[in-house]
């Protein structure tokens, strides 16, 4: 299994994080281990190498057949489901990556790092462009996205990644985060919702 995560797909939270509006020249990819999956309903700890670990509530989507080359067109029948997941990101760390033009490897994929709701098949759902998704901490809502708000799309985004990988039943598209992140406090009550329907839950350790 596969952890695909995309970066910097939203404008407004790229302005929180930049301070400007901008779209990637094209997708921003970057990868989680396995280690880094967490099912809801287990908790978060938060590790003690890093000063600030952001939440970011992002629609993952699961892959749901082989495919290579696959053109946009085509790439609706490769997913079959979709829910909320958390991006964990040590901050501090990845600040000191983009400065000096590093990889996200430790600030993004460490183990804990992607929490991961439970499925909701594609058909019970509007179309994966008209999904409206929250996050809520300690019962306030901090995060809510909408995701025809998306600068590269579902389809785009596994066009893209089935160019340089062949992706597999099972992997995960972690597709970006709106506007709204945060660090997450030991103590804190996560919960993530998809159109209304409550799919994800962690506390914070």
């Amino acid at each position: 299994m596969k952890i695909f995560g995309i970066g910097m797909n939203y404008a407004l939270h790229n302005k929180e994080l930049d301070g400007a509006l901008y779209k990637p020249e094209e997708p921003v990819v970057f990868t989680k281990a396995d280690s880094a999956l967490l099912r809801t309903g287990k908790p978060f700890f938060v590790p003690d190498w890093t000063a600030q670990v952001d939440y970011e509530a992002e629609l993952v989507i699961r892959i749901c057949r082989l495919g290579k080359g696959i053109p946009v067109r085509f790439a609706h029948r490769y997913y079959d489901a979709m829910t909320v997941g958390i991006d964990f990101t040590a901050r501090d760390l990845q600040r000191e990556a983009r400065q000096k033009g590093l990889p996200w490897t430790v600030c993004k994929g460490f183990d804990g790092s992607a929490v991961l709701g439970d499925w909701v098949p594609k058909e019970e759902l509007p179309p994966v462009q008209g999904l409206h998704f929250r996050l809520d901490r300690n019962g306030q809502t901090v995060q809510q996205g909408h995701t025809a708000d998306m600068l590269y799309g579902v389809d785009e985004l596994i066009a893209h990644l089935s160019r340089f990988f062949t992706l597999r039943t099972g992997d995960l598209l972690y597709t970006g985060t709106p506007p709204g992140v945060g660090p997450v406090q030991i103590g804190d009550h996560l919960e993530g919702w998809l159109e209304g329907r409550k799919v994800l839950e962690t506390f914070a350790k």
